[in-house]
């Protein structure tokens, strides 16, 4: 069956760094397009970072761009998101998602995905 499997998250200092990692299976990771969702309390999922099938196109969501880098291993099955100069505000439940369909823009702007795992949480303290 499909598994996207999150690890990485936890408790760190504003400014600090963490590094993501979804390790997927049950299909066929470079057939689909990855990526990086949130959510934080009382707030909708929003799309994060996404990253296309051939690696060779990304979205970051403005609130991330210059801090957080997304990138994938086809040969591991694994897509990554290094988080730098952490904030406060990125506190939330990170997702990890797959879609199989579609431009690695959509997939981030509408926070679609075909799969998606069970979440890590990150708190960034102040």
């Amino acid at each position: 069956q499909v598994q996207l499997v999150e690890s990485g998250g936890g408790l760190v200092q504003a400014g600090g760094s963490l590094r993501l990692s979804c390790a997927a299976s049950g299909f066929t990771f470079n057939y689909y397009a990855m990526g990086w969702f949130r959510q934080a309390p009382g707030k909708e999922r929003a799309g994060v970072s996404c990253i296309s099938s051939r690696n060779d196109s990304a979205y970051y969501a403005d609130s991330v761009k210059g801090r957080f880098t997304i990138s994938r291993d086809n040969a591991k099955n694994t897509v990554y998101l290094q988080m730098n100069s952490l904030k406060t505000e990125d506190t939330a439940v990170y997702y990890c998602a797959a879609r199989g369909f579609g431009i690695v823009q959509d997939m981030c702007v509408m926070a679609r995905s075909t799969y998606s795992g069970q979440g890590t949480q990150v708190t960034v303290s102040s």
